[in-house]
């Protein structure tokens, strides 16, 4: 937790909810038994004019802010919103995550009620590699649902911090994973289908304020793509963007989410952008409102103002700390009516979220529940995410698909063959039936056996090459389970290497030269991994790419190497 900021960062905090801390330690809830559990319950909070439906939002949202006194106003502009017990109002969580599924990353989800386990689709890379809009729409519906369903028991948020849409520009980034990648079209056109997925938006009769299932935010506005590498973090990376650069490739997605997406937050990143922390780049975010009709909340990043004084040292007039906003009110440096703006912004979603309409099940969505989590509906469209997104790379003499009636055993090699935890990448909760890769392959073929071949992903040592060998031996079929997870690549951690890991491939190499078929190998990762040795080895005749597939990898790799799927739609001819 970062403490001391500068003055002059004061007045951006509150434009941007920096979503870290809470702006003050005290709370005006004396007991927080006492309030209710949602904003404007019968009969005592309700008759306050912000609680009357009827009226438009802008109407409702002006007059919340002209109730709070100034400490409560400051209160509201951090990520935990402090509640104003006066007034009925709890405390509201800003922060929520849904990637590719409800996530733990945080404060705002949590899997210890009656909701144990969310939908774990495939990681953005995977299913954007679909080229589906219909595909992505859906996906982000089916998040929507199983998110609302965890609000209705108290488990989760209504504002949430995805889609992540920077471009994937350079091929080491550790969160490249969670992009559509490295097209600014096909990020653009995800970007929109997931924010229409995600918000559920539909029109209450009111211009410019209808009414959403839940909060999108466009992150990470902008030019994003670097997060710790060599003697470089994202907290002091300064990318050097042309104006041809910036127009052509980084702001078309963020262009799209909210003009054509109408995505309801924006989200600045820790990155300076030619020597400006984009945080403070007020012409970037002026431009998102007035050029692209962005009506909603802009968040910054976690600590991304602290980060502009004490990382990048772009202001050298540090304050004692945060909670000397009141003081910098009252001495002038900041007007209130700069606070109220903000707040306006913040009480307007949650309008258009129903947070103040009453009872969840009085609203549009109390009707969900847990038994809108985990079912088969939502693992079928995992499963068909899965399914379109798989990329052959390879298919040596029509090695694939295989004849179920020809092989008699299969052995399957690689840690990842059998680690679930592995296959949803970053940013994931807790998978409801996790399949893996060893379970779905037993479904075709009994006799399938599994040995690691390694210790773990980074493959350091030999260790577990001799066993790995000995069932490769005695099978017919040979599948060898190689690539990423998050030890190589994540948030907070790039690559160094475009090669597979550690002796990941002295092991392919030791495996195919005593399999009885041409091996094939199977890539799971986020990011590009230069399999030149496999592509020119005639022992390795297939490659698949199966990115990080989420719950239900283990029955897709099945189907696509036993033909019930087609992954050659999407070939790359590299053989």
């Amino acid at each position: 937790m970062r403490l001391h900021q500068p003055l002059q960062w004061i007045l951006l905090f509150f434009f941007l909810l920096a979503s870290s801390f809470d702006p003050l330690a005290t709370s005006l809830a004396s007991d927080d038994a006492q309030l209710p559990k949602v904003p404007c319950e019968s009969p005592n909070y309700s008759s306050f004019p912000f609680c009357n439906t009827s009226l438009p939002v802008a109407v409702r949202a002006r007059n919340l802010v002209s109730l709070l006194t100034l400490p409560e106003k400051i209160q509201q502009l951090s990520n935990t919103a402090g509640a104003v017990p006066r007034l009925g109002l709890p405390t509201f969580e800003w922060w929520s995550e849904s990637l590719h599924g409800i996530a733990v990353n945080g404060p705002g989800v949590a899997f210890n009620g009656s909701v144990r386990a969310a939908t774990e689709f495939p990681q953005v890379i995977l299913t954007a590699a679909a080229f589906n809009r219909t595909l992505w729409r859906a996906v982000a519906r089916a998040i929507a649902v199983e998110a609302r369903a965890m609000y209705n028991v108290g488990q989760a948020g209504l504002t949430y911090w995805a889609p992540n849409i920077n471009i994937f520009r350079d091929p080491r980034w550790g969160r490249g994973q969670e992009t559509p990648g490295e097209d600014p079209l096909v990020a653009s056109e995800y970007a929109v289908e997931y924010v229409k997925g995600l918000q559920g938006e539909y029109d209450n009769g009111e211009a410019g304020s209808s009414s959403m299932m839940l909060s999108a935010c466009c992150k990470h506005y902008t030019a994003y793509d670097l997060d710790r590498w060599g003697n470089y973090t994202r907290y002091i990376f300064d990318a050097q963007v042309t104006q041809q650069d910036m127009e052509d490739t980084y702001q078309p997605p963020f262009e799209s989410c909210i003009k054509e997406g109408h995505a309801s937050c924006l989200m600045c990143a820790y990155n300076q952008v030619n020597g400006v922390p984009a945080c403070a780049r007020g012409d970037l975010l002026e431009k998102a409102r007035k050029e692209w009709g962005f009506d909603g909340y802009v968040t910054s990043d976690c600590d991304a103002v602290a980060i502009i004084y004490e990382d990048q040292q772009y202001s050298s007039s540090p304050e004692d700390s945060i909670a000397s906003v009141l003081k910098a009110v009252k001495l002038g440096k900041v007007q209130e009516e700069d606070i109220d703006r903000a707040l306006l912004n913040l009480f307007s979603v949650q309008l258009r979220l129903g947070v103040f309409d009453g009872d969840h099940a009085k609203n549009r969505f109390g009707h969900l529940g847990p038994s809108n989590l985990c079912t088969q509906e939502h693992r079928e469209l995992a499963l068909e995410a899965v399914r379109q997104g798989i990329v052959l790379l390879k298919n040596d003499k029509g090695l694939l698909p295989l004849r179920k009636h020809e092989v008699s055993s299969v052995a399957i090699i690689g840690p990842a063959a059998s680690y679930t935890s592995v296959y949803g990448g970053d940013y994931t909760g807790s998978p409801c039936n996790p399949t893996s890769f060893l379970e779905g392959l037993r479904s075709y073929v009994p006799r399938t056996t599994f040995a690691a071949g390694c210790m773990d992903m980074p493959c350091e040592t030999t260790v577990g090459f001799e066993e790995a060998i000995d069932i490769a031996k005695d099978a017919d079929i040979v599948v060898m389970v190689a690539g990423l997870n998050l030890t190589e690549e994540t948030e907070d951690l790039d690559r160094h290497s475009l090669l597979l890991p550690g002796k990941q491939m002295d092991l392919v190499r030791s495996i195919a030269s005593v399999s009885k078929k041409p091996l094939i190998l199977v890539l799971i990762g986020g990011g590009p991994i230069d399999v030149s040795f496999a592509k020119e080895d005639p022992l390795v005749a297939s490659i698949l790419w199966i990115g990080y597939p989420g719950e239900v990898g283990g029955q897709a790799l099945a189907e696509a190497l036993f033909g019930d799927l087609n992954p050659g739609h999407l070939i790359d001819h590299c053989s």
